[in-house]
């Protein structure tokens, strides 16, 4: 099964230069846990992501207000992968890097969709209940890089 079969097609998305109520917002009303961050919506390259846990623990808890600038507040460069990437492969990279969730980009970095864990959990023949469970097990262990 590839990456595509998966995924959720253009996702919500925001730019290093909206603000963490815009961010939010986008949040609430797409019911989602994160955001890619793009540099800009006409070119959609994937500079970044953004979680609902880095608005709280990067912006809110060293005092930050709603209108701190995303930039301030996401992870650059985060991990990807491609549609044609095997869930398999998806996988291992979610364990590995301890994230629920993976931009999925095209060859030129072009933000074409994202995978939660829950997509890899609820499509049939994606994965096994064991191995959803050893995905879950393993990047529900504590980060501590968000603290600093």
């Amino acid at each position: 099964m590839r990456v595509k079969q998966v995924m959720t097609s253009n996702p919500s998305c925001c730019t290093p230069q909206s603000t963490a109520r815009e961010a939010a917002t986008l949040m609430r009303d797409h019911d989602c846990g994160s955001l890619p961050v793009v540099d800009d919506i006409k070119s959609m390259r994937l500079v970044g992501i953004v979680t609902d846990r880095d608005l709280a623990i990067r912006g809110l808890a060293r005092g930050r207000g709603p209108d701190t600038l995303i930039r301030e507040l996401m992870t650059d460069d985060p991990v990807a992968c491609l549609p044609e990437d095997k869930v398999e492969d998806l996988r291992q990279v979610m364990v590995e890097e301890l994230v629920r969730r993976v931009p999925v980009v095209d060859e030129d970095g072009v933000l074409v969709g994202i995978v939660a864990q829950a997509d890899v959990a609820r499509v049939e023949g994606a994965a096994s209940d064991r191995e959803v469970g050893r995905i879950i097990e393993a990047i529900s262990e504590p980060r501590t890089d968000l603290a600093t």
